[in-house]
């Protein structure tokens, strides 16, 4: 009997680029076992298949583009065919290395490569996939991974060193009509080196790419006064690491957010694909940038306006642990309608954050300084929290904006208030 295996539910993706296939037609496959690899601009996700059996017919190829429930395979049930899939005999070894050819001879074609010598090799299936797709032996690729494990992009960096150089000024892609930049042969002034981007970035580049060519960006940039706020904050800091977590100025900002985005709806909407209407959202999932050895990546805290402060501290610093150790699933990255990018333990007194598409705003912090404000008789030292909010300025305008930040102040200057 033959079942078809479709794509599960992957979340709020559609038409998602295949881009490995993890097994071949004959291959004998368990439940639960990878058999494509897919990447959005968010995430790389592998789809295991929901049935046991062999393969019988692969009906997607790489390039193709899937959403839920597109058919990948074809298999046979386990029990269903006649006879289990023999092991693939070795090929004949050679008797000896050929010597090498002369001049006038014509090279031979190098033997493709399979991943019958990487038993031993610390690599994801889809990394063993993929070299063998680039025919790339794993066996001569150092791995930069956690304790020496293979990455995809250690075989890129060995499939790019073996690939034909650019010519020195040769024009780079431009888009939207923009004149491309001119490459520049940089050697020519000094040694130079090549180093690859880590995978967050080269997904996330071309997302921000996009929004920022398609939104109309406008940042306004404010103050809110969080004297009182902070010593509460560190009073409840103080009491949370006795129980293993930390209170930290994001959970305050996430709770005063979602009040601000209850009185000023439009910042927690979306534009409506015809461009004439806006989506009002009826919920609260706010988005988190997390600065990650590899690159910023965006956790999403689900339904924030039904979660206390301790809830969502909590969850910050869970969903952070998963980004920095690289476990984050597709599902925490999805469906925000806000998002909050804090450069606080840094430094930095203002920026432009890019609005996350298809959201319409997005808050960025910078490191909160003590300033001398003026309370009508004289100046006082206050704890002041530069906050820069960027916008869609065809969903919102800037007064609208304006209202938005005095909102946020207002809450986050008088704590009482996030308890309403």
């Amino acid at each position: 009997m033959t079942t078809e295996v479709k794509v599960p539910d992957i979340g709020d993706f559609n038409d998602v680029p295949v881009v490995t296939i993890l097994v071949s037609v004959g291959d004998t496959i368990a439940e639960e076992d990878p058999i494509v690899e897919l990447e959005s601009d968010k995430a790389t996700m592998e789809v295991p298949s929901s049935h046991a059996g062999t393969v019988k017919e692969i009906k997607v190829a790489e390039g193709d583009s899937v959403s839920e429930g597109s058919v990948i395979l074809i298999i046979e049930a386990d029990g269903a065919a006649e006879a289990p899939k023999a092991e693939a005999a070795p090929a004949p070894a050679a008797a000896a290395v050929a010597p090498a050819a002369a001049p006038s001879a014509p090279a031979q074609a190098p033997a493709p490569v399979t991943d019958a010598g990487f038993s031993k090799v610390h690599a994801s299936p889809s990394v063993r996939a993929f070299a063998r797709r680039v025919e790339v032996d794993l066996n001569s690729v150092n791995g930069s991974g956690r304790k020496g494990r293979i990455l995809r992009e250690d075989v890129e960096k060995v499939l790019k060193a073996a690939a034909p150089a650019a010519a020195p000024g040769a024009p780079a892609a431009g888009g939207m009509g923009i004149p491309p930049i001119p490459a520049v042969d940089f050697s020519k002034f000094g040694p130079v080196e090549d180093v690859e981007m880590p995978r967050i970035k080269k997904i996330s580049g071309p997302a921000l790419h996009r929004s920022w060519l398609n939104i109309p960006h406008v940042t306004h940039n404010d103050e809110a006064d969080i004297t009182e706020l902070d010593k509460y904050r560190k009073e409840m800091d103080t009491a949370a690491k006795e129980e293993g977590y930390r209170v930290t100025l994001l959970s305050f900002v996430i709770k005063a957010s979602v009040s601000a985005l209850k009185q000023h709806w439009e910042f927690n909407s979306s534009i409506h694909p015809d461009g004439d209407k806006l989506i009002k959202k009826a919920y609260y999932n706010i988005g988190f940038a997390a600065d990650t050895p590899n690159g910023l990546m965006v956790p999403v805290i689900k339904d924030a306006d039904r979660k206390g402060l301790v809830e969502i501290s909590k969850e910050l610093m869970t969903l952070s642990k998963a980004a920095r150790e690289g476990e984050l699933k597709s599902k925490d990255m999805q469906g925000a309608t806000f998002t909050i990018s804090s450069l606080g333990g840094i430094g930095g007194t203002s920026f432009t954050p890019i609005v996350n598409a298809p959201e319409v705003a997005i808050l960025g912090l910078t490191r909160s300084k003590m300033a001398p404000v003026w309370n009508g008789e004289e100046f006082v030292p206050r704890l002041m929290q530069p906050l820069s909010l960027s916008y869609d300025h065809r969903a919102v305008d800037g007064a609208l904006a304006a209202r938005f930040c005095v909102t946020l102040k207002t809450l986050l200057g008088d704590m009482r208030k996030l308890m309403w």
